[in-house]
């Protein structure tokens, strides 16, 4: 698919004898995971999250708080040195206790995104997944964003964290999401064109958006 049909993937017509996949990318404190989860049970499908941890961790061959905590981020230039000093011809390391490079989590969790995709119609959150499927023919792909004093309110609420620290959780959290998708889709993680639809979270509440996006799909899957 080049760039000018991607560009008109929101006017294509849904195939319903394939299953069709949401795709969420978010910022922190737009509720992502509620939203994904509400859509989910409401739409009767999978909700991918855990499952995608899960199969990661075992192809891996990791813990799965060690795909957890790496998850949209890279490494720094000094893990990825000491990681790459530890399989040193005279250096000896058990494999399990290996932290898996960025390239290979990407595309293990790539991989798994797609064999679920083609399987189930699924939520997917975050992992670059409007951009792994991309060519998907059933695919509505989402991003919520939202004002900085409605993140930081909900951070503070979630985390049980002081103001401050909810805004330099907020400002590390896009820098990394950011650099992440740079890094593995070549595209500015917030710019719009790439989504068939944004919100603003801070506008709607987390409920609304719920609320917002199944009318979206409803009349997505109306125009067949």
């Amino acid at each position: 698919m080049n760039e000018n049909q991607k560009k008109e993937k929101g006017g294509m017509k849904m195939n319903h004898s394939l299953p069709f996949v949401i795709t969420i990318s978010r910022q922190l404190g737009c509720g992502g995971a509620y939203v994904g989860q509400q859509l989910a049970k409401n739409l009767n499908i999978f909700y991918a999250d855990r499952e995608i941890i899960g199969q990661a961790a075992r192809q891996l061959s990791v813990l799965e708080e060690d795909v957890k905590t790496r998850e949209e981020k890279t490494l720094s230039f000094w893990q990825s040195f000491l990681r790459s000093y530890a399989v040193a011809p005279d250096t000896y390391v058990q494999p399990r206790t290996l932290t898996p490079s960025d390239q290979e989590l990407f595309k293990t969790e790539s991989e798994i995104i797609r064999r679920i995709a083609e399987g189930r119609s699924a939520v997917i959150i975050g992992r670059c997944g409007s951009y792994v499927l991309s060519d998907h023919p059933n695919h509505i792909s989402l991003f919520l964003h939202g004002g900085i004093s409605f993140r930081k309110s909900r951070v503070q609420k979630l985390y049980e964290v002081s103001e401050d620290a909810a805004g330099k959780m907020i400002a590390r959290n896009d820098e990394e999401r950011a650099h992440y998708n740079q890094k593995f889709t070549g595209r500015e993680w917030t710019d719009a064109r790439q989504y068939d639809m944004t919100l603003d979270i801070s506008k709607t509440g987390v409920d609304g958006a719920v609320a917002f996006i199944l009318k979206y799909v409803e009349l997505i899957q109306e125009s067949k």
